[in-house]
């Protein structure tokens, strides 16, 4: 009886960012990042543009699908937040519904995470899989505020790589620990030239090929 074949394993992740473990089985690979296209024909709204041309880098502020219905709550706690650190901020409602108000803060839906990533001083978020990799593509420091899941490992992660705070875990947010992530992350220059070395390297790799290439492979074997 023919031997049943073994199928690779393929992870989407930097192995700059998480090292490939030294005892995994030869079939699992660690290829790098796999990035989703941006729509066609998409442009930025007008509004955005204007924020982001008005003064400094803003801080992104956007939790994605976590805390849903939390949208009053945290929007006044992101607000004080943005206005205790004395930084400008576009939120994203996410599933939360989250929308602050200020003179100095941009509520803003869904858009590419790479076009704007690229524009801020740094970004808040929930550290889930994809975020993280946005934000480590655009070379910019991170603020994780981690909710469940896989959340707390790549927010350790981004402080162990040095490009973020130590995590504020979200069952921990509050206005003034906002505050004070925020102030840690943009007054440390450390963190931004580290995670721009880091995007310089994560931009030579091209996890959608290997992952082609590896797959031409078994297919031809």
């Amino acid at each position: 009886m023919e031997a049943e074949r073994i199928r690779p394993v393929f992870h989407g992740f930097s192995p700059l960012v998480v090292p490939r473990p030294a005892d995994w089985p030869s079939e699992v690979e660690v290829t790098g990042y796999w990035w989703p296209a941006q729509p066609r024909g998409w442009r930025p709204p007008a509004e955005l543009v204007d924020f982001l041309q008005a003064g400094p880098p803003p801080v992104f502020i956007g939790f994605g699908s976590m805390a849903p219905g939390q949208g009053a709550r945290l929007g006044e706690l992101v607000a004080a937040a943005v206005a205790g650190a004395g930084v400008r901020a576009v939120v994203q409602a996410g599933w939360a519904g989250l929308s602050a108000v200020g003179d100095d803060v941009l509520p803003i839906g869904d858009l590419p995470h790479d076009w704007l990533f690229a524009r801020t001083a740094a970004v808040v978020h929930h550290a889930g899989a994809g975020t993280t990799a946005a934000g480590l593509r655009a070379g910019v420091p991170a603020v994780p505020v981690p909710v469940m899941a896989d959340q707390p490992f790549w927010a350790a992660r981004l402080h162990r790589l040095g490009v973020a705070p130590r995590p504020l875990p979200f069952h921990e947010l509050t206005a003034e620990a906002l505050a004070e992530a925020i102030t840690a992350c943009v007054a440390d220059p450390a963190h931004r030239q580290r995670a721009v070395e880091l995007a310089r390297r994560i931009a030579t790799e091209d996890g959608a090929a290997a992952v082609l290439a590896r797959i031409g492979i078994a297919c031809d074997g």
